[in-house]
């Protein structure tokens, strides 16, 4: 199929394919389902009802529905049970609109977010059966948080052409940006081991990974710290370089979304964790996924 060059808009390629506007709105439903997958998750977990539906794939050994027996926490388990089917319609969907198009590069990112759905209901499912090993439950979650990512590089590849990626900053300005995004991964990994050292494991019984909570959120805000004052860098120096102005706009959003979440995290830990708080804490670390891969995005191109 044909696709022609539309006038170039601010910051990006006067080269940018056209891209119908169905699979443009269904790249966006992708992000969204995916960050929303993250927050249901967490509520899920927040709430003890990890263990809501005791098994995996029926929800009891005999329906694939909870009963009133399970009370509140299998309806809120079963519940985010069917946002998983709903990111897959809307996976599926975008994958079916990226194949017609024709582009092999949108249909393989499609692909993998299409792939990520069963990926991830299978990890779910080990995580039920292995009464919620906060280990594989950290697995779960920061698959979650790549899949994100993946939706957002789908929607800057929707921008762009499909040759080699060029930089369009100075290698030294890019290499900040890298380690920012690595960090930002150290970042959300450390996270997840912090939860499962504390008192929201999924159930009132199920295991915490052993390790010191007070320890792991010291190493866990050092390394925030790191991350801000890289963003600030990066920040900094693309300003300096004059980089694309999508990049710069999401260097400054990376660093809002860091500034609430550490405002979030230092109200939750002082507060002793409440789950509305924690919860928002969660959304906030989907948006750092998405923030700081659109930066990594930002600052190459394609022709």
């Amino acid at each position: 199929m044909g696709v022609t060059t539309p006038a170039p808009r601010s910051g990006e390629t006067a080269t940018a394919p056209a891209t119908p506007p169905l699979l443009r709105g269904l790249a966006i439903a992708s992000l969204v389902t995916n960050i929303a997958i993250v927050v249901t998750g967490g509520v899920v977990r927040l709430t003890a009802s990890g263990l809501g539906c005791p098994t995996w794939p029926r929800c009891t050994e005999t329906s694939f529905v909870p009963h009133g027996e399970l009370g509140i926490h299998g309806a809120i388990e079963f519940g985010n049970r069917m946002v998983t089917f709903l990111l897959a319609a809307v996976a599926i969907a975008t994958f079916v609109a990226a194949w017609r198009h024709g582009r092999r590069s949108l249909t393989r990112l499609a692909l993998l977010l299409a792939l990520g759905v069963p990926a991830q209901a299978l990890v779910g499912g080990v995580t039920v059966l292995t009464d919620l090993n906060p280990w594989i439950v950290a697995f779960h979650l920061l698959v979650s948080m790549a899949m994100v990512g993946v939706a957002v590089v789908l929607l800057r590849r929707l921008r762009e052409g499909d040759g080699p990626a060029s930089p369009t900053v100075p290698g030294r300005v890019a290499w900040l940006v890298r380690a920012t995004f690595v960090t930002g991964w150290v970042v959300l990994y450390v996270g997840t081991v912090v939860t499962g050292s504390g008192p929201h494991a999924g159930d009132l019984d199920a295991p915490r990974n052993g390790l010191d909570p007070a320890s792991l959120s010291q190493l866990h805000t050092d390394f925030v710290f790191l991350l801000l004052g890289l963003t600030i860098g990066a920040l900094l120096a693309l300003q300096a370089v004059h980089a694309p102005a999508r990049a710069v706009r999401a260097a400054w959003a990376l660093l809002a979304v860091e500034l609430a979440q550490g405002l979030v995290g230092f109200v939750q830990y002082f507060t002793d964790l409440p789950v509305a708080l924690v919860t928002l804490h969660l959304l906030g670390a989907a948006l750092v996924s998405a923030a700081m891969t659109w930066l990594l995005v930002g600052v190459r191109d394609r022709s």
